[in-house]
This record gives structure tokens, C-alpha cells and sequence, in this order.
């Protein structure tokens, strides 16, 4: 799951807490929409913290000045 997917959990999780008042005899939407919310959260961290690691490793080779020594003094 992406930073996207993350972010539509949080989206969608908000909306069933916050926006509906809809009533079901089974199931609780605001706690479905909080655990949503959270797995969302905990989803960005986890995606943010492997891209910090993932690009703090790149480094970067140094490449040396090569001189062709005898077309210098042309």
C-alpha cells in the first residue's frame, strides 16, 4: 500500500466517523471508521520512515577529472 492508499484510508475513515449517521445492527461505523483511520496513520509513518531510509543510503559516486594529457597544450 502507497502513500495514496494510506491517505484514502484516512479520508474514508474520517467520513464514516464524522459525516454519516447511518445505523446498522452488527456493525459500529464509527469504530470502523476510526480503525481505518489509524491503520492509515500508522500506514503514512511507516511508508515515511522506509522513503528517509531508503534515500539517506543512496550515495552518490564521486567521479575524478580525467585530462587528456595530450591534446592539453594544442
Amino acid at each position: 500500500m502507497g502513500l495514496g492508499g494510506c491517505i484514502v484510508l484516512v479520508a474514508v475513515g474520517a467520513i464514516l466517523t464524522f459525516a454519516t449517521d447511518w445505523e446498522l445492527e452488527s456493525v459500529n461505523l464509527d469504530l470502523v471508521g476510526v480503525i481505518m483511520m489509524l491503520v492509515g496513520i500508522i500506514g503514512i509513518v511507516v511508508f515515511t520512515s522506509v522513503l528517509k531510509r531508503r534515500r539517506g543510503m543512496i550515495v552518490p559516486p564521486v567521479q575524478g577529472v580525467v585530462e587528456d594529457r595530450d591534446r592539453r597544450y594544442e
